[in-house]
């Protein structure tokens, strides 16, 4: 019996390497938002009843599990809050459920930062109580992005620029173009 499994593996041809360098298969991860309030959230922690998504976003398989927990910090919170992992045991993605108003990867909510910019823009100064380093990056990065999508012609203003931006889809406030 040894000899017939060594001869299956000897005519086995060995992996070979992508040319691209990239993992043939991904998991990818997918945020959802949902109304939340962050409250309690901070109070139930992982008892707080999150919605399980009825299918996968990606491949709309019916099978997702629950992944757990991943922390996330946001503002007001001292504590990082538990949001709800799911995954789809069929394509692989991880589904992160999300609080609605804010942006992925962002603390502050989109309010926060809309205010922050409207004010910069109208009066010349920063919103109080606002680490005004904080808000220098979410300006520099809108106006960075402005020039890359709307490129310099665009006069109609910051706000309406991270309107409509926002209007497209896009985090407006985000480094990466």
């Amino acid at each position: 019996m040894r000899k017939g499994r060594q001869s299956v593996l000897a005519d086995t041809p060995p992996f070979s390497e992508p040319t691209d360098q990239k993992l043939i298969r991904e998991s990818d991860t997918m945020v959802l938002f949902f109304p939340v309030e962050l409250k309690t959230l901070f109070v139930q922690g992982r008892n707080y009843p999150w919605p399980r998504p009825t299918v996968c976003p990606r491949c709309s398989s019916c099978t997702v599990w629950g992944h757990g927990f991943a922390e996330a910090i946001f503002d007001g919170y001292k504590q990082p809050l538990l949001l709800k992992l799911y995954r789809c045991p069929d394509c692989g993605c991880v589904i992160r459920l999300r609080p609605e108003g804010y942006f992925k990867r962002f603390q502050a909510p989109v309010e926060t930062i809309r205010s922050s910019i409207a004010c910069k823009s109208a009066t010349n100064r920063w919103l109080p109580g606002i680490s005004p380093n904080r808000q220098r990056h979410w300006f520099r990065a809108l106006c960075k992005r402005i020039r890359a999508y709307l490129t310099d012609i665009w006069h109609q203003g910051v706000v309406a620029g991270f309107d409509y931006l926002l209007q497209l889809g896009q985090v407006p406030v985000r480094r990466t173009i």
